[in-house]
């Protein structure tokens, strides 16, 4: 009842905020399952399952000979992995708590760390599980695989990329959610399905007619998952994408959700819950 609240020097609060994001990533990682280790477990498995899924779905239409020269099983991973990085940050920053959460009543606690806890937590994951499943691959499969991937840093900056758009666009969603619950939902769960094939993840854009570009360059994912191919093969070079638009459009996307999540917060009622 009774505390007395000492000025924080500005190291000191960056340090407190830190340790504030920390706890709750920790909490978010377990909230699909009590033991941590199971719920890296259950992400690792999904991965796995949708690499292999788009594996043999290659095989069966045909359409293997259309992928970069190079190992198939990379072609698929740098469309499997950012991909799901930034699938899975949406539906993380989505999910976050709004400032009509009862997590919101906790003093120290608001919907900014809400926020980045669940970017930090969804990042953690996927990097963990990209590992994992390449380290795997390396071992039982594919000796070396690592020396196969010419860039792996521009690699890596491409996932990462995806994950900042994927939790741009999740900001947009967060800030709309509160005002119009139910359509938010459905939209997100369009953008997520749509983005199995508006991704591009299946095709090189290099060899793609300008008629059908037209319906995947919007998308900020498209252009990552392009670029991390550049990066990984040698002898491909993307033409019909660009990094910088994807990075450019999510900080406009960034400040976007932004300013909206200031304004609803200011906005927020506690009834809200009620019509969810």
């Amino acid at each position: 009842m009774f505390q007395i609240t000492a000025p924080r020097s500005r190291l000191a609060s960056a340090v407190y905020i830190a340790e504030l994001i920390y706890h709750n990533s920790v909490r978010s990682v377990r909230k699909a399952h009590g033991n941590a280790f199971m719920a890296i477990a259950v992400n690792m498995l999904q991965t796995v399952i949708f690499v292999l899924a788009f594996y043999f779905m290659f095989l069966i239409l045909g359409l293997r000979g259309m992928a970069i020269r190079g190992d198939f099983m990379i072609y698929i991973m740098t469309g499997v992995f950012l991909y799901m990085t930034h699938s899975k940050t949406l539906s993380a920053v989505v999910g976050s708590e709004g400032p009509a959460s009862p997590m919101m009543q906790h003093a120290p606690m608001n919907t900014a760390i809400a926020i980045l806890s669940a970017m930090v937590s969804t990042l953690y994951i996927q990097i963990l599980s990209l590992f994992a499943v390449l380290f795997v691959y390396d071992v039982a499969f594919m000796p070396f695989v690592m020396q196969e991937i010419y860039d792996p840093i521009g690699c890596l900056a491409m996932v990462i990329l995806s994950w900042f758009s994927g939790a741009a666009i999740g900001m947009v969603f967060l800030a709309i959610k509160p005002w119009f619950p139910t359509p938010v939902s459905i939209i997100t769960t369009v953008y997520q399905r749509a983005n199995m094939i508006a991704s591009g993840k299946m095709f090189v854009a290099n060899t793609m007619p300008g008629y059908m570009l037209v319906m995947f360059d919007w998308n900020p994912l498209f252009h990552t998952i392009d670029q991390s191919r550049g990066y990984a093969f040698v002898n491909y070079n993307p033409r019909n994408s660009d990094w910088e638009y994807a990075f450019y459009l999510s900080i406009v996307l960034i400040m976007i959700g932004l300013m909206g999540e200031f304004y609803t917060r200011k906005n927020a009622s506690a009834s809200w819950n009620a019509r969810r």
